[in-house]
């Protein structure tokens, strides 16, 4: 019976962190709010404080932090060791700024304050500096905005922070120890430093001159999970040396990846290794939400309200002023900043070596490891306030201003909205020697555009006064290749309305946007999707082996049978079942053609006839 109960619990605790993660990320999307806040909350309901699932966090915090592990080996996967190397500068100069300085503020208002004394200051201050490289590096993942200047000085911060763990862990003691056992640490310390350099080359060693033959062999076997197992054996093995040398496990696994990024098997590496990487950072994440001690928050609210606030306001100040510095966009700059601010999941192992050695109590680490987690749960919330709120301002503020169009225009063709789309047929007019008016609301597209000699006007289409000094009363087609579907309704409406003469040519994002043109009274529709679709159709076909006439043909009979159908329910667009019986019989009919016309060639070819329709032949040539 024991033994049964056993089983169930060891089955029973994996199937409660997969049914939270099912469950929480779902809704957090719903919400519109990162994977990250639905991992954190959902720690937070099972853990000690919440249902109390699970009441001993740390044992799982041990081995999801595989998961950071894992997401540096990616990382470190697309960063050549010559790339990593030109970033020198952005990883010492803008770590050692960034540590330095926000340690400093951190530790003189701690100890202006009385909290700590100079030594659980310079702890606290130094520990705070860290940053989440989980949470940060998965933000600039889920944006795709690592490769651009902010996500890779972030990058670079982040990873200088990684390596400052090592000596950060070894000050600690020091703090705490006494004279003699000072030069004994020292010489320990000179010790490790030996150890790291050689577990370094090492690594470098067997990246360059055992890894690539090692999977040429396993990839003779064709055995699929071996390849799997060899990508989990180096990630691991090399975070598990590192972490033998004295240094982070994810600092070893980054290094790994940089050496791996050249390899001939790196997509490999990265597909084997992605789904561990995600599953265990979900974990990583709700075990820090279960790690948040809500005895010690619920004892003293407002001090930790006050210290969340504050060394998160301290670090943003440091922040801005080096984004600043860095001349980094003002949009970018509170993205930067938010991801930053927060604390590390380094900080959880600062304050337990603290609180061994005695630099700092045990409450005082409960406290400070209450303060970075909190941290860490309101950054992505902090970043949805500043996508809705600060950023739209300070690209607005960072906009240059243009005015609008005042001087009538008499041009036979106007284009309303100068996109991918508006350009295209603004080319092929000009190139023909026809030079339309161009209205668009983009300052920094038309500035783009006037410096290449474009008539192109500041101006809302949707504006009646604005269209009739473009010219629409005289002009004698209107353009309509506006971007967003309902702005492009309107304008066609308006036109038709206004300027009954005016002939529209309109692009439709989809086939329910032609309709709505339609019954705004536009008959010159072109979905902007289907033609480039079908010339795509027509490329596969040829490289299937059908000639390119006959590739052509089939496509433009496809075109024409599209269109007729569309046509055809066209009256229906709005009953969504008619609309969807119709769109079944028609692609019935068109299989049906294609298949009479597939027999009918074949019978031609057993009779020995001449074909007098070749193009009607469906089968390669």
């Amino acid at each position: 019976m024991n033994s049964h109960s056993a089983e169930y619990a060891f089955l029973g605790l994996p199937l409660v962190l997969l049914a939270a993660a099912v469950i929480s990320v779902p809704i957090a999307r719903f919400a519109r709010l990162s994977a990250i806040v639905a991992y954190l909350v959902a720690g937070v309901v099972i853990g000690p404080f919440g249902f109390g699932i699970f009441n001993r966090p740390e044992t799982i915090l041990t081995v999801a932090e595989l998961g950071i592990v894992m997401l540096l080996f990616l990382i470190g996967l697309e960063l050549e060791l010559s790339r990593l190397l030109a970033m020198r500068r952005d990883i010492f100069g803008l770590g050692v700024t960034q540590l330095l300085l926000t340690a400093a503020a951190i530790a003189g208002l701690a100890t202006a304050t009385g909290l700590f004394g100079w030594r659980g200051a310079l702890v606290a201050g130094l520990s705070l500096a860290l940053s989440a490289t989980s949470i940060a590096l998965r933000i600039l993942e889920e944006r795709g905005h690592l490769q651009q200047p902010y996500g890779q000085r972030a990058f670079a911060i982040l990873l200088f922070q990684d390596m400052s763990v090592v000596p950060l862990l070894a000050l600690v003691p020091l703090m705490a120890s006494s004279g003699a056992a000072k030069q004994v640490s020292l010489a320990e310390t000179a010790s490790s430093a030996a150890l790291i350099g050689g577990a370094i080359v090492a690594l470098v060693l067997a990246g360059r001159y055992l890894l690539n033959p090692f999977f040429r062999l396993l990839a003779w076997t064709g055995a699929r999970e071996v390849m799997t197992a060899a990508a989990l054996l180096i990630v691991l093995g090399a975070a598990l040396l590192m972490q033998v040398v004295g240094m982070s496990m994810a600092l070893g696994a980054f290094l790994a990846g940089v050496l791996l990024a050249e390899s001939e098997y790196r997509r490999e590496l990265e597909t084997d290794i992605e789904p561990f990487k995600g599953l265990l950072l979900g974990l990583f994440f709700i075990a820090v939400g279960m790690s948040i001690d809500f005895q010690v928050v619920l004892a003293r609210p407002w001090l930790i309200a006050a210290l969340v606030v504050g060394f998160l306001i301290v670090k943003a100040v440091v922040l801005w002023g080096m984004g600043r510095a860095m001349s980094l966009p003002l949009p970018e700059r509170p993205v930067f900043v938010v991801l930053l601010a927060q604390g590390g999941e380094f900080g959880f192992v600062v304050y337990q070596t603290a609180a061994q050695a005695g630099v700092i109590d045990a409450p005082m680490s409960s406290l400070l490891v209450a303060v970075v987690a909190i941290s860490m749960l309101v950054t992505p919330l902090l970043l949805v306030a500043a996508d809705r709120l600060l950023i739209p301002r300070l690209a607005g503020h960072n906009r240059k201003v243009i005015p609008e169009i005042d001087e009538p225009q008499n041009e036979s063709v106007i284009i309303a909205g100068f996109g991918r789309y508006g350009q295209i047929v603004g080319r092929l007019l000009y190139a023909n020697g026809v030079t339309p008016t161009v209205l668009d609301h983009d300052a920094e597209q038309i500035e783009a555009m006037r410096r290449f000699d474009w008539r192109v006007f500041y101006g809302d289409a949707t504006r009646l006064d604005l269209l009739r000094t473009a010219g629409a009363d005289k002009a004698r087609v209107l353009v309509l290749a506006i971007d967003d579907v309902e702005q492009s309704i309107e304008v066609a409406r308006m036109a038709r309305e206004h300027f009954p003469n005016l002939t529209i040519v309109a692009r439709a994002r989809n086939v329910q946007h032609m309709y709505a043109l339609r019954d705004a009274g536009v008959t010159h529709i072109e979905r902007e999707t289907l033609d480039s679709a079908l010339m795509s159709g027509r490329s596969a076909l040829e490289s299937l082996g059908w000639e390119p006439h006959h590739a052509r043909t089939l496509a433009l009979r496809f075109r024409r049978h599209n269109i007729a159908q569309v046509l055809l329910m066209a009256p229906h667009w709005k009953d969504q079942a008619r609309l969807i019986t119709a769109a079944k019989q028609g692609r019935q009919q068109l299989e049906e053609q294609f298949a009479a016309e597939r027999e009918e060639a074949k019978a031609r070819q057993r009779r020995g006839g001449w074909d007098p329709h070749p193009e009607s032949d469906g089968e390669p040539g």
